[in-house]
Parts: C-alpha cells; sequence; structure tokens
C-alpha cells in the first residue's frame, strides 16, 4: 500500500487502495464502490445471469448445500445485495411457513431495496430483515449469529482483513463462515479463454445491458486484484477461523472458502 503525497508539507500522506487497477485515497474507496452498485443496481441480476450464462445460480446453489440450511439457524449474508443467497437459504427451509431467520445486510441501500421487493415478490418477509450497513463496522452484536456469508462482495471492501475479523465476531462459537467469490482460474487452457472474455467482452456487455461500461471494467478489474484461493485462506486463519479450506467451482473462476468460529 502506497502513501499518496499531500502538496500541504503540514498534513500527513493519505494511504491509498485500489479500485479495479487504479490506486486511490482508501478513504475514497467505498463511495466509488457505491457509486457503481448505484448505476448498476436495477440490472444487476439480468448481468449476473448473462455474464455467466447462469452458472452463478448453480454456484449459490453449490453454497447453500455446503451450509446445508437448519430452522433454527440465523443466517447474517452481507453485500447480500438483492437476497439470492439468503432468500435461497429460507426456501430451503420450507419458508414462508416462519421458518429460519436471515438478515440481509448491504452497504448500498439500493441494493437493499432490490433484495426487499425480491422477498415480498416470493413471500419471503416473515423472518427475514433488511439492514443498511457496512462489512467493516456490522451494526450487530458479538456471537450474534449462526452463519455469516458473502457473496462477490468481500473484494470491494476497503480493508478485507477487518471485514473478516468483524465475521468471526458476530458468529456464535460454532459457527461457520462462507465466502463466495471470484477466484483464480486453474486450468492452463481456461485461464486464457476467460481473460478474453473477461477483457473483451463483459465491459462491452455492461454498456450494452446496463449503460455503464465503467462499472464492469472495475468488476474485471477487482477479480484480478482480489487474492488467490491460497491468499484468501491465508488471510481467513489470521483471523482466527479455525479448518478453512475452499472448494473451488467451474475450475476455478470462483470458489467457496469456508471456515469455524471455534
Amino acid at each position: 500500500m502506497l502513501p499518496v503525497m499531500s502538496d500541504d508539507p503540514g498534513q500527513m500522506p493519505r494511504s491509498t487502495t485500489h479500485f479495479g487497477f487504479h490506486e486511490v485515497p482508501e478513504t475514497d474507496k467505498s463511495e466509488l464502490v457505491r457509486r457503481v452498485f448505484d448505476s448498476v443496481a436495477g440490472r444487476y441480476d439480468l448481468m449476473n445471469d448473462l455474464m455467466s450464462a447462469g452458472v452463478h445460480r448453480l454456484w449459490k446453489s453449490t453454497l447453500l448445500d455446503m451450509i446445508d440450511p437448519a430452522p433454527d439457524h440465523t443466517l447474517l449474508d452481507v453485500a447480500g445485495g438483492t437476497g439470492d443467497i439468503a432468500l435461497g437459504f429460507m426456501e430451503r427451509l420450507g419458508a414462508p411457513a416462519g421458518r429460519g431467520h436471515v438478515v440481509i445486510c448491504d452497504v448500498n441501500p439500493a441494493m437493499v431495496a432490490i433484495g426487499r421487493d425480491r422477498a415480498l415478490d416470493r413471500g419471503l418477509t416473515e423472518g427475514a430483515t433488511f439492514v443498511v450497513g457496512d462489512a467493516e463496522r456490522l451494526p450487530f452484536a458479538d456471537s450474534s449469529v449462526d452463519v455469516y456469508t458473502i457473496g462477490f462482495g468481500l473484494r470491494n471492501v476497503t480493508h478485507p482483513v477487518a471485514a473478516l475479523a468483524e465475521a468471526r465476531r458476530v458468529l456464535r462459537p460454532g459457527g461457520r463462515f462462507f465466502c463466495l467469490e471470484f477466484s483464480r482460474v486453474v486450468l492452463p487452457v481456461l485461464d486464457r479463454i476467460y481473460d478474453l472474455y473477461s477483457f473483451a467482452v463483459l465491459p462491452s456487455l455492461g454498456e450494452l445491458v446496463a449503460g455503464d461500461r465503467a462499472a464492469y471494467e472495475y468488476l474485471v478489474e477487482s477479480i484480478r486484484r482480489f487474492p488467490s484461493q491460497e491468499g484468501l485462506a491465508g488471510l481467513m486463519s489470521a483471523a482466527d477461523f479455525a479448518f478453512v479450506r475452499w472448494r473451488n467451482l467451474s475450475g476455478g473462476i470462483a470458489a467457496i472458502h469456508s471456515g469455524w468460529r471455534i
């Protein structure tokens, strides 16, 4: 992390972080990310389907298989966006019969609003709570949830280490952490095809469908700046998660990392 030198000799240098391939002041990143998701919120689900040819739904189904929802568990879905994971959790428990409790937390109000609307459309508001909140400063008590999930969100926070610490804080002893995120392709031929698709196709698709090429350029760049499977596992271990492991999906295009709070 490099300091940004101020023109004013009386001011301390400002720390920077990455926003895609660009270096920006740490204090600016959250606002830049918010603008990205404000811009694409209305077409977010459609773009996910188009970008992955629907495969993201299989990845989320695999995540739910790994979670194995239980009716006495509270799920906190951080960066929960439009609610795919949390609402899928409830549906597997037979909701809307009052079974299960999920909290969908996202720093972006526009995404939270879409998630709430989807829950209403699917009759899943009973047992679901929607909160605007920051992954680095969660507005929840210590040891208050049984399962923590974050899907395609950890790479967007300014300080992933702080978000991991917050995840462990809110989990009860014996609780489980799951992160579904884009990762490093492990197949030699697929990696070149994926790079070509990512840089040549996705931004153009974002411009055509969501009207925002820059947002999807950021998406591609943020994936490349995110730690590898081994790197994220190391950060989780450093945050005192136990039994850390990962499962590659689609040749490593995405991966699910999991760990326990002991």
